[in-house]
Formats: structure tokens, C-alpha cells, sequence
């Protein structure tokens, strides 16, 4: 007998496989997660806009195609929340920003299409820096801060903080972000989800925000739309659905979900601290309970020196993107309301644009870069380690000051070289410490996010599972 109070606590698995199975209705489904919004979302502030009526609809919808004896989607009524930074027909895509309240968006962009096919139903926006440029804290100015909800002194991090914080507390059994350093990942792990960055051109997008030009070359390589879940079977239900091609992306390529198996044990290759720069002692000790859990499953674990030319890619990564940025700055930091101008400011003073010769051969270095990480990634199909070198930091470390913003690129480091490279990586929990949730993450070869997510399961069945928790201020604990 399924509790009806509980059901926002269920899997998105069980979720679906129990409104496709009769057990409960599509409508009761989504009335729980409102119900759990309403108890929740005032403490946590991680749901933006919420689309109750047109969510009860498409549950409506769902039990009438069941009742006529219709076949269901893998994700059968299941509730999600969306970035505001990606748009939901009939619904404003704020990019949190005051002067864009009243974007209302003609069509569902390509990923939130793909999950409606699937059966997901659409509960609300979630909350982001404004317009994903005021730092890592999910801040904006249309919407305030969300608090992270072990603990309300740390960030939730971001820019898909919203999500994270949305999917740990039960509001939702997905989340649906994007990244393009750490954007989904961070959260992720500050919240005690999982998360999953696809290789670049796996998921379809359209990331086209004020009328029909896309944004530059930078932007369209390095953000990925990705999903986050409370478990990595969720995710991988997530992950299927999202795959594919869609005639709005040219980008997105038709590759197979999943690979050729692989001889013998799968090798990982073991990095805790990224490029020597110092690694806080409980991700440490993160990384080594998931490559004990990996070791116990049967991977050929080793520890190796370092990840392929992390400095360099840093800097290529800074050069480019400000490069292309710096054109449009004085425009858009006229958007970002009082303060939010910090982080690029700061990044902007450190790094100067390129000039075209300057850029010409930062492109050629980019190429030779991802050349060098697929050769790593050919001896070794996956490696391990930290999503973020600290515990989950305060609100806007990042643009409190200059120091506060080196703190935070430091700890971020191998999230920005993974999306540089456009390789998949998944971030799964480990456990808690000091009431805290620690996680790893797990990168693969490019298109092999499933050798991601089934190193992740492993480490997940061995460490076990963290959310959804209770959301009280200051203490955390099951739901």
C-alpha cells in the first residue's frame, strides 16, 4: 500500500512505474508535490513559478490516456522544475532578471520537450543567479536567494542551485538545468543529489534567448542542458529521455545510448587534487570511500598524477570565453541589478580579452587540449574526483572580493576543465560530513555517459542514498 503523504519521497522510477500501474493517479502525484511546495518552497525559495494549473492539466491528460488503456511514458506523470534560464511554453523565462518578467516563451526548448514526450510534467522554474552571470550562489534579482537545505549558511551552489535544492527537498523528483563549469554538478553535490553533465551534443538545445541569433561559438560548446535526481536510476530514466536529435539543434548527434561493453575491469584513474593546488580533507576522504566502493565493484582503481594540462585549459577557458563576452558587457551588466556586476567585473580584470590573432591559436589550443584528454581517457575510460576541493562554501563567496572569487575558480577546477573539454561526467553523493553532503564525480569518455552512470550506481549502492531530507533550518535529516 502506497502512503499518499508520501509519494513526493518516491523515485521517479517508482513514481512512474506506480501511475502507469494504476496504483495512484497522475492528479494525486502532482497534488503531493504542490502540497510538499507549499510546505517547503517558503523556507527554501528554490521554486520561482510554479505551474500548478498548467501541471494538473497534463495530470489530467495522463489519467485519461491510462483509463482509455493507453501505454504510458517512462516517466509517467513524473514532476520536474526548469532552469530560468530555459523555456516552458506559455510560461516567462526570467534569467531571473527583473526586465525579462515578461518573456513569455512561444514553445518548450528542446530538452523540456523531450521530457514532456517521455510523460514528465513541468511544476515550476527554478531559482539561478541572475541571468546566470552573478557568480556561482543561487542570488537573483528577481527572486532572492535559496538557502541550501542542510544548512542555511552554505550556498546550494549553482547556477542550477534551484534544482538541486528543489530536487533534495522532494518538490521535485527531477530537476532540469544546464552547465557549462559545474553548473548542474555543483548543486549536485552541495545539495546530496546527483547530476549529470552530457558530452557536448548528446542533448538537444536551444539556448537562443532574445529573438533568433544564437549565442557565440564558446557558448554554444561549452553549456550543456543535464538533469538531477535523487538516485542515478532517475537520472538514467532522465538521461534516455533527453537523448536524440532535434531539428532545432544541428548540434545534437544520433549516437547510441549505450556502448560496446569493454574487456576486462573498466580502468579509473584516481585524482583527488587536481593540478597539486590543495583538495579540503572531507572531499579527500570523498574520493577515496568512492574509489573503495568502485575497487569493491570490481574496477581496476589507480591512482594517477594529474589530469591532462588543467592550467592550460584553465586559462585558454578564461580567454575565450571573456573574449567573447566582453563585447556585450557594458549592455549586460546594466541587467544584473545592484552587485550582481561583481563576478564578471573581477573575471573581466583578470582576464583580458583576446585579440584575433590571440584567439586564432586559443581555438587551435582548445582542440589539441580535447585531443590530449581523449588519449587519456583512452587508456583510462573513466576517472574520479571532486566535483568542488571544499565543502559546500558561504552565500557569494565568489563576489565578495577578489579572493573570494579565486577560492571558488580553484574549487571548481576540474568542473570547468571537463565542460572545456566536452566530455560526460555524473555527480553522485558519498555521505555526509560535519551534516554536510559530500560527492564525487565520475568522467568518462566522450558519449559514454553510461559508463558515468554505471560506475556511479556502483558507488551509490555502496555509500547509499542522502535525499529527500526535511529542509529545517539548520538541521538535517530524513524527510
Amino acid at each position: 500500500m502506497i502512503r499518499q503523504n508520501t509519494l513526493w519521497a518516491m523515485t521517479a522510477t517508482a513514481q512512474a512505474a506506480a501511475v502507469r500501474g494504476g496504483e495512484i493517479s497522475a492528479v494525486e502525484l502532482l497534488d503531493r508535490h504542490l502540497e510538499r511546495i507549499a510546505e517547503v518552497n517558503p523556507r527554501v525559495n528554490a521554486v520561482t513559478q510554479l505551474l500548478a494549473e498548467q501541471a494538473r492539466e497534463a495530470a489530467a491528460r495522463t489519467d485519461q490516456r491510462r483509463a482509455a488503456g493507453e501505454e504510458l511514458g517512462p516517466l509517467a506523470s513524473v514532476p520536474f522544475t526548469v532552469k530560468e534560464t530555459t523555456a516552458v511554453e506559455g510560461v516567462p523565462t526570467t534569467l531571473g532578471s527583473a526586465r525579462f518578467r515578461d518573456l513569455v516563451a512561444p514553445a518548450d526548448a528542446p530538452p523540456v520537450a523531450r521530457l514532456r514526450a517521455a510523460g514528465a510534467v513541468p511544476i515550476g522554474h527554478s531559482n539561478m543567479p541572475t541571468l546566470v552571470l552573478a557568480g556561482m550562489h543561487s542570488r537573483s534579482e528577481l527572486f532572492g536567494d535559496t538557502v541550501n537545505p542542510w544548512d542555511r549558511s552554505r550556498t546550494p551552489g549553482g547556477s542550477s542551485g534551484g534544482d538541486g535544492a528543489a530536487v533534495a527537498t522532494g518538490m521535485a523528483a527531477l530537476g532540469l538545468g544546464n552547465d557549462s563549469g559545474g553548473s548542474v554538478r555543483i548543486p549536485a553535490s552541495f545539495c546530496g543529489v546527483t547530476g549529470l553533465k552530457p558530452t557536448t551534443g548528446r542533448f538537444p538545445a536551444d539556448h537562443r534567448v532574445l529573438g533568433p541569433d544564437d549565442p557565440g561559438p564558446a557558448s554554444q560548446a561549452l553549456v550543456t542542458d543535464g538533469p538531477l535526481a535523487r538516485t542515478v536510476a532517475d537520472l538514467r530514466l532522465a538521461y534516455e529521455a533527453l537523448a536524440g536529435t532535434d531539428a532545432r539543434d544541428p548540434r545534437a548527434v544520433p549516437v547510441p545510448l549505450y556502448g560496446a561493453p569493454l574487456p576486462g575491469p573498466v580502468r579509473v584513474a584516481v585524482v583527488a587534487d587536481p593540478g597539486g593546488r590543495g583538495v579540503h580533507a572531507t572531499v579527500r576522504a570523498a574520493v577515496t570511500a568512492a574509489a573503495d566502493a568502485l575497487r569493491d565493484a570490481g574496477y581496476d582503481v589507480r591512482e594517477v598524477a594529474d589530469v591532462p594540462r588543467l592550467d592550460e585549459a584553465l586559462e585558454a577557458y578564461g580567454r575565450i570565453t571573456m573574449t567573447e563576452f566582453a563585447p556585450t558587457w557594458p549592455a549586460v551588466r546594466k541587467l544584473l541589478g545592484e552587485g550582481g556586476d561583481r563576478y564578471i567585473r573581477m573575471a573581466m580584470e583578470k582576464t583580458p580579452p583576446a585579440n584575433a590573432a590571440e584567439l586564432t591559436k586559443l581555438m587551435g589550443t582548445w582542440l589539441g587540449i580535447r585531443r590530449s584528454w581523449a588519449e587519456f581517457l583512452d587508456e583510462f575510460p573513466l576517472l574520479l574526483g571532486p566535483v568542488f576541493t571544499e565543502p559546500p562554501v558561504e552565500p557569494g563567496l565568489e563576489s565578495r572580493d577578489e579572493a573570494g572569487r579565486e577560492r571558488v575558480a580553484e574549487g571548481m577546477r576540474l568542473c570547468t576543465v571537463t565542460s572545456f573539454v566536452g566530455v560526460p561526467a555524473v555527480a553522485v553523493p558519498t555521505g555526509l560530513s560535519h551534516g554536510l553532503p559530500t560527492g564525487v564525480q565520475v568522467i568518462g569518455r566522450a558519449f559514454r555517459e553510461d559508463l558515468c552512470l554505471a560506475a556511479a550506481q556502483e558507488i551509490e549502492e555502496r555509500l547509499g542514498v542522502l535525499t529527500p531530507i526535511s529542509a529545517r533550518p539548520n538541521v538535517p535529516g530524513p524527510a
